[in-house]
């Protein structure tokens, strides 16, 4: 059966595994710039309702980047473990990528991640806040040489070969810095803003709808909301234009994927838009087509008559799963067009004055807390499935990648996997969603933290209450 082949069965491991890493590291990269902002806020305002929104996420932001760490881990084992020949034959290259990652991002987190979670009573708040800074731009770095190596494995350049068939690098800089790495850089990261910015916003419209059942003004809810809604407004229009030229630059250095992702199995000028549909395979053709005529061809040559390669240029074998690329990639774009109506929506209402009285967009706002995440699900079931039937595209075939495994031996580690990752993370995930339920500020504490911020512990005020001069008697 085709289910037992340890190969199929090892890419649903990797891809069940991924599918959960993802969303953890997207949201750290955008919840510690979010988390940035407030606290610079907080300090050039002395305005408390950006201390409460900072404590209010950094809980949050402390268990996903706990998440995103574990399920890392787990990610670098599974290499090795299942794709031994890909690891053995790409290491040289992609090896000390890794390394770098962990010795420039990784440790650059760690090292102030602990004063930004727990020192805010303990250290001043010019140095918590470059903490808070240095485990932003650690993220941003860890994204860096990710994408480096995912880019390289899409479009591999600055590359040689040694004695034993082994990849070596011959350019380091066009390794790094390869034809599709600054496309897919910027596309992750704006996609990690939009999914935080989205998520926030969520929440924040799910309490303020609470807000009016309650009849009590959230100040603190008005002002995620008010930031996510300018976070839409003004970066998923950006988002859409970095796609465009992300898709151009796909079109030049992997053209089944582009095909693939448009539905075109025959190659023709003033190709369509196909906005729905249902891919045929055997009949090489897209069942029930809904699309727009020669829009297709218009947007990735500039030309409404521009020919398009089509899937037919490539052998059967050369393709990728064109039903998972075709639907995966109009989930993404469909996600990317509602952010954008929201955000000139929000934009319409600001200007109204209505944007915290609108029910509307409160409860849309709510449904697309998790849009961004599944866009970016759908955005590498793109990038990873369209690159197929390659680990390094062109150059090093999937079924010539994977380790020697017998296919009971990957199914059992599979279902271990599964039920281990839906315990442990859909536990975190629960936890999660809790902590977003309770209301920000309800604590009641931010004056005193910001007191016990500003004031350093000293010795005295550490001794019982009697056995030292209150400052009004010193004063005396």
């Amino acid at each position: 059966m085709e289910f037992l082949d340890p190969v199929l069965l090892a890419r649903i491991q990797f891809a069940f595994t991924i599918a959960f890493h993802i969303v953890f590291p997207g949201l750290s990269i955008g919840l510690a710039a979010y988390l940035t902002v407030l606290e610079a806020l907080w300090l050039k305002t002395n305005n408390k309702i950006y201390l409460t929104a900072f404590k209010y996420w950094l809980k949050i932001f402390s268990i996903i980047f706990g998440m995103g760490v574990v399920s890392g881990v787990v990610m670098s084992y599974q290499i090795g473990t299942n794709w031994s020949v890909f690891s053995d034959k790409t290491g040289p290259v992609l090896g000390p990528l890794m390394g770098y990652e962990v010795l420039s991002a990784f440790f650059l987190e760690a090292g102030f991640l602990g004063v930004m979670l727990f020192g805010m009573n303990k250290v001043g708040k010019k140095l918590h806040f470059f903490s808070t800074l240095m485990v932003s731009v650690g993220t941003l770095m860890s994204a860096f040489w990710i994408l480096s190596v995912n880019s390289w494995m899409q479009t591999p350049a600055g590359y040689a070969y040694n004695d034993v068939g082994q990849f070596i690098a011959e350019d380091w800089f066009e390794v790094v810095f390869n034809p599709s790495f600054p496309y897919r850089f910027a596309h992750m990261v704006t996609a990690a803003f939009l999914s935080t910015a989205f998520l926030v916003g969520g929440v924040a419209a799910w309490h303020l709808l609470k807000e009016r059942k309650e009849k009590v003004k959230n100040e603190a809810a008005r002002l995620m909301f008010s930031m996510a809604m300018w976070m839409a407004a003004i970066v998923a229009p950006i988002q859409l234009f970095i796609g465009d030229m992300h898709g151009l630059n796909t079109l030049e250095h992997q053209p089944a994927k582009v095909a693939a992702m448009e539905g075109n199995y025959q190659t023709q000028k003033g190709a369509p838009l196909l906005l729905f549909g249902i891919p045929n395979d055997e009949e090489e053709r897209v069942d029930y087509a809904i699309g727009i005529p020669k829009m297709a061809s218009f947007i990735l040559t500039h030309d409404f008559d521009g020919e398009l390669v089509g899937l037919d240029q490539f052998a059967k074998e050369d393709r990728p799963n064109i039903k998972w690329v075709f639907y995966s990639f109009r989930v993404m774009v469909a996600i990317g067009m509602g952010m954008i109506a929201i955000g000139l929506l929000s934009l319409y209402l600001r200007w109204r004055g209505k944007l915290y009285d609108n029910r509307f967009i409160q409860k849309v706002a709510v449904w697309f807390a998790p849009s961004g995440i599944v866009a970016t699900i759908a955005g590498w079931i793109v990038t990873e499935v369209g690159r197929q039937p390659y680990t390094v595209y062109g150059l090093l075939r999937t079924y010539d990648s994977h380790s020697p495994l017998d296919a009971p031996a990957v199914a059992a580690s599979l279902a271990i996997f599964v039920v281990v990752y839906l315990l442990v993370f859909g536990t975190g995930i629960v936890y999660t969603l809790r902590l977003m339920r309770v209301r920000p500020g309800e604590k009641g504490d931010v004056a005193d933290e910001e007191t016990k911020v500003s004031a350093p512990v000293t010795i005295s005020s550490r001794l019982p209450q009697n056995s030292t001069k209150s400052s009004e008697e010193e004063a005396e």
